[in-house]
Formats: C-alpha cells, structure tokens, sequence
C-alpha cells in the first residue's frame, strides 16, 4: 500500500503554518495583524470562495484540478520506463515557469549531489539538467559535457513561441540531425506544449515526436504539477504519485469556506494586509533547509508575475506587487541579517522549516576548556539549525519585523506537493483581494513583442523603430 493511503501517515505529515509573529500580539501595535483586521476580510473571503468553486466546476482553473488526474501520472510514468535504460542525460529546455518547477523537485526531492552519482546509485535514472537560458557560453558549456547519443531532450513552451526555448530547440534540432539523422532523432526529443495551438504542436502532429500536453487554461507558473514538472520529476526517480497526494491533501484543506480553517484563505490574507495596510513591499522567503531554496525560487516568480499588475480588472492603475527574495538560512544570516534587522521596516518573512531532517550529524565533546567550542559539544547540526532559525524569527520580532513560519515535518514529495498547491492558491486569492488578475503577465509579453521586432520577426515591424529610438545611445551617456 502506498504510504500516502494510510490516513495516520498522511496525518502526521500534514504542513503546519503558524502566524504568531504576523499579529500583533507577536509584533506589536504598528506592525502586527490584528484579528479583526482579518475577519474584515471574510466577506470578501466568502465572494471568493464562491467565484473558486463556479471556476472549479467549469474547468477555468486547471491547477486546481490537475493534481487529480492519475490518467497523466501513468502516462509519465510508462514513458520513463520506456526511455530510461538508454538515457543518460535528460535535459530540460525551457524559461520561467517551463523550467523553476523541474529545478525547484530535483533539489527538494533528490539526492544534493545528484548528477554527480553512478547509474548505479541513481538506480538507472538519468541525470538532470536544466537549461533555461540563452547565454552562450552557458549553453556550449552544457552540450559539451553530453554524448547526443545518450541523452534525451524536453523541449517545453506552451506557446512554442518563447524565443529563448525555441532557439535552444532549433540548435538541439540541427544538432541531433548531424549526429544521428533519419528517424533516431525522434527518440531524442519529447515535446511539452498546448494540445491544439502553436508552433510546436504543428511540429508533433507534422513530424511525431513523442508529446505531453499543458492545459490550455494553465499558466506556466502554475504547472509544475502537470507534465512540465511531472515529467522531469519522474525521470530522476520521484515519486510523481505521491507528489499528486500530497498536493490533494493540500487541496482538501483548501475547500473550507472559512479563513480560520483554510490555510491559503489564511494565508492569502495575511499577505494582502501585509502588503497593503502595513506596507511590506518585499517578502523574504527564508528556508533553513537547503533542500527547500529551489521551491523559494519557483515561488519568487509564482509571486511576482501573478501580483505585479499595473492595472486592476477594472482598469484603475494600481502599480500593485510585492517583491520575492530568497534566502538560505543559515547562510544568508551572515550576508543579509544586518538589513533586515536594521534596514528599511518594508519586509515580510516566510521561513519554511523541517521538523526532521533526514540525516542526524551530531557534534562531538572536545576542546572541553575552551568555551567557544565546548558549548558546541554534545549537540547536533540539527539541533543547531532549528536554533538559528528560532533565534532568528525571535529577534526579528522584537525588532518589529513580521514574520510567518511554514514547517514541514519531514522533506517528501508528500508534504512538497502540499507547499505547492497551497502557494498557488494563496497566491491566487491573494491576487483577487487586489482586485488585479493574478494570472495574465502582459509586461512579460510587451518584453517578448520587442524582442520580436528588434530580431526581425514578421508582423512585430512597427514596434521595432520604437525599440531602436529607445535604446539608441546618447554620446553624452555614454562612458569608454
């Protein structure tokens, strides 16, 4: 029986959030929450809850849906077993969305040094890469550690117009084509895009290549759980189903109606008080296991392309948003503690915790006359971690800086699943008590159709003499 069938299991491995230092009893007066600043919000909360529930039924929201798909796990899941024995690299390409989510599972559920282990330890898995940008070098760099011959391809652009991914494939296309040419190429590129419209479709429907599908309504920030994350997850050995479980889970938790009881209602509203009555324009999401970055990292777009919108819905100019930044603890402790303790009071902290980590380093007894390491002594990394972190949300607090904490009690494709779906819901309601449209990024794509023209693409001309005035140097503003 999968583990995540048996319900004392799932129990004990649920993700626990607790908001002591958001309020104001945690705070104080001027920075904290108070509760009835958040039960101001239930009304709102319930118009909400409403509108998510018509868009779940009509199929408007795919990513509220897609972790109930098992349909998809078995076909990701026949198609490793199909490609594995041979491969020995799989490698990702694709930007944003198309990329921080396969990046984000690797480091939170696989081995640190993955890549670096035999097949053997690998248990047959291929390695992973992810190639998510277009920097030369970069890209040369990759090709020359791997032998075409062993390596697989995903190629992932809902659109396939996204000029970064879409470059890489033309070069892995003509590359494959010298070193394997006729029909073997096909083995070596399998294609993630929308299931009727773009480029790329007419290419899997011209040419059969081997294919998934991205629903259409799915933005690529939210679709790390279906094929886009799912695919590459699967390929180095995670357990995709129990990913899809714990995400359930989360979206179980999430149907409640009342903010007290929905931990993304909760969590959705805490954000937006923070944001717009405390003014907290830059969220630090601090993870104390390394593990855990890469999700910080998926979240830094999730957040700042859903909530950063010019304009609400109804056309009122807003410049809304509020700034991710990542970073490690401990490690950031000693390059970006000073500011946040002493700096501007414009931050709002996340840490997300472990309650256990999976290994146990303890610290041995020595230097018994020398306090500054005989303290150490006796204790554990473990120990010493769950400290700093304790240490530094307290001191934080008594400095006036908010903060909310995330534990999970174990690192598992269970409880990640859980961390994902409740950002994304929390991320989306958030947006709709902004009033802004948390799932369109238009200053993304006026960046693209620029790009177009100053390239030369066919229909974009009359943006291109815009971007050349633009950017055309003044001798004045210039320093050699």
């Amino acid at each position: 029986m999968k583990r995540w069938l048996d319900s004392a299991w799932s129990q004990e491995m649920r993700l626990q959030i607790d908001f002591t230092l958001m309020m104001k009893a945690g705070v104080g007066e001027k920075e904290g929450i108070s509760q009835e600043d958040l039960e101001k919000l239930g009304p709102q909360i319930q118009t909400i809850h409403r509108n998510l529930e018509e868009e779940r039924e009509q199929g408007r929201l795919p990513f509220l849906s897609i972790p109930f798909e098992s349909s998809l796990t078995a076909q990701i899941k026949k198609y490793v077993q199909k490609t594995k024995s041979w491969a020995e690299n799989f490698v990702v390409l694709g930007i944003g969305g198309s990329a921080l989510g396969a990046k984000a599972l690797q480091t939170a559920l696989a081995h640190p040094h993955y890549n670096l282990l035999s097949k053997t330890m690998r248990k047959g898995y291929p390695r992973l890469f992810v190639a998510d940008n277009v920097d030369p070098d970069g890209f040369k760099a990759l090709l020359d550690l791997l032998e075409v011959r062993r390596t697989l391809f995903n190629v992932i652009s809902k659109s396939g117009g996204t000029a970064e991914t879409m470059s890489q494939f033309l070069i892995i296309r003509d590359l494959l084509k010298k070193k394997l040419g006729g029909r073997k190429e096909k083995d070596h590129l399998v294609i993630t895009t929308d299931p009727q419209q773009g480029v790329l479709r007419k290419i899997v429907q011209s040419e059969q290549f081997p294919s998934f599908e991205i629903p259409s309504l799915l933005g690529g920030r939210f679709s790390v759980l279906s094929a886009v994350g799912l695919l590459p997850a699967a390929m180095i050995g995670i357990d995709i189903e129990e990913l899809q479980a714990g995400a359930r889970e989360m979206a179980r938790r999430c149907t409640a109606q009342s903010l007290w009881e929905n931990p993304a209602y909760l969590s959705a509203c805490l954000s937006y008080l923070s944001t717009k009555q405390k003014k907290k324009n830059i969220r630090v999401i601090m993870p104390y296991v390394d593990a855990l970055k890469g999700m910080g990292d998926w979240f830094g777009q999730l957040w700042a392309e859903s909530l950063g919108k010019r304009y609400t819905e109804k056309g009122r100019e807003v410049w809304n948003g509020q700034t991710p930044v990542t970073a490690l603890g401990a490690t950031d402790q000693h390059s970006q503690l000073q500011l946040y303790m002493e700096g501007p009071g414009d931050k709002v902290f996340s840490f997300l915790g472990v309650k256990h980590y999976t290994s146990l380093m303890p610290l041995p007894k020595m230097y018994p006359k020398l306090e500054e390491l005989a303290y150490l002594g006796g204790h554990s990394l473990n120990k010493l971690i769950h400290t700093e972190m304790e240490a530094t949300r307290l001191t934080l607090a008594r400095n006036g800086r908010p903060s909310l904490t995330l534990t999970l009690p174990k690192i598992n494709p269970f409880t990640i699943g859980q961390l994902i779906f409740l950002w994304e819901m929390e991320t989306y309601v958030c947006g709709q008590l902004m009033g802004i449209n948390p799932l369109n990024q238009p200053g993304v794509e006026e960046g693209k159709i620029l790009a177009y023209a100053l390239l030369g693409r066919k229909g974009f001309e009359d943006r291109a003499n815009q971007g050349e005035t633009t950017l055309k140097t003044r001798d004045d503003h210039f320093i050699l």
